[in-house]
């Protein structure tokens, strides 16, 4: 197998037992582009073959994250492609979040900094999931007009009561306490040792207990969450199916949690709220990852027909003016109608020959 350079944006390598890929892209917290996606199922698809492999182990390079999601820059650049070009990126990001889902070998993930969006995608799915005390987890898609894709609408209904709806409205990054009270981590290892954790794991054989092994190097998060601390307002505003009734009950709530969300809501696009929620809602009543990637499929191929998702991005990555003009601009503008086009797909499917 040929072995990573300094200069790919993805290095594959062995390590004793263990099969490296190392995100190499730090100066865009390794934001995802096509390439990328190829490189890391090229990658797994090697080590599933290689006897001597024990396990795989996914980190990013430099100080910053292990992904800060997919390169929506270029997404954003080839606005004017074909409808092929310009969802080629999720058709083959999507079946690598599946890959990685039902991956045989234990699959490791160092969420270590920022992991956010298709990081998440990367990470969450896995077998074995860590953060430290520099995780900043996120799934902030609402923020730029956009949904939590990547399978998360099978993920965050997942966590406890309402917190997954809470985190795909809002889009708010957590840190590693929370990260593992939403069921998005296992375990908690300290940023400075996973170095030695990388090399336990190196020099161990291909039957060993995995797990095991990042138990020893596993601790308490010394910081606490917000989450479990507010369950009960978090409960009590996201238990709803429609977004005004979760504004209505926060805007009556006389506490810093329940105000701080409020304002976060109310700078998401409308749109992507609504959407959100519903995808979220029939994520919960899904059979499974393979659903619900499909859902998210074809609402990100509707979604690139409209105007949010640009100017969004527009706001946040282009002009940096932090002031996206959403289109329409208030949730009452937003009825369902205007969403079931968003759930009707004209694509092929992602995984014809999965039954669902």
């Amino acid at each position: 197998m040929r072995q990573g350079t300094a200069t790919d944006e993805v290095i594959v390598e062995k390590n004793g037992s263990a099969g490296l890929i190392r995100l190499n892209r730090p100066k865009a917290i390794n934001s995802l582009n096509e390439a990328m996606v190829s490189d890391v199922r090229s990658g797994l698809d090697v080590f599933s073959r290689d006897p001597d492999i024990a396990c795989v182990i996914l980190s990013g390079e430099g100080e910053r994250g292990l992904c800060a999601g997919g390169d929506v820059r270029q997404i954003y650049e080839a606005r004017t492609a074909s409808e092929a070009d310009r969802t080629r990126f999720w058709r083959e990001e999507f079946p690598l979040n599946y890959t990685i889902s039902r991956y045989q070998k234990p699959y490791v993930a160092l969420m270590d900094g920022i992991v956010m969006g298709g990081g998440v995608g990367l990470a969450a799915h896995g077998r074995y999931r860590i953060v430290t005390e520099r995780t900043r987890l996120a799934m902030p898609e609402t923020a730029i007009g956009y949904f939590p894709d990547v399978g998360a609408t099978w993920l965050l209904p997942k966590a406890p009561g309402e917190v997954g709806t809470w985190l795909g409205l809002t889009g708010r990054d957590i840190g590693a306490a929370d990260a593992m009270y939403a069921g998005l981590a296992d375990y908690h290892v300290a940023s400075e040792t996973l170095p030695e954790l990388v090399q336990a794991l190196a020099h161990t054989s291909p039957d060993a207990d995995i797990g095991r092994i990042i138990e020893g190097f596993a601790s308490v998060p010394e910081t606490a969450g917000h989450l479990a601390t507010n369950i009960d307002t978090i409960n009590a505003a996201f238990g709803f199916d429609r977004v005004e009734d979760v504004i209505a009950v926060l805007a009556a709530m006389n506490d810093d949690f329940a105000l701080e969300t409020l304002a976060t809501l109310q700078s998401r696009s409308p749109t992507s709220l609504k959407l959100t929620l519903r995808l979220l809602r029939l994520g919960r009543d899904s059979s499974g990852l393979v659903e619900c990637l499909e859902r998210e499929f074809g609402a990100g191929c509707e979604i690139l027909r409209g105007h949010d998702f640009y100017e969004g991005v527009r706001a946040a990555l282009i002009d940096k003016d932090r002031n996206p003009k959403w289109q329409p601009d208030a949730l009452s503008q937003v009825q369902q109608q205007h969403l079931d086009r968003y759930f009707v797909s004209g694509n092929p499917p992602l995984f014809p020959d999965h039954r669902l």
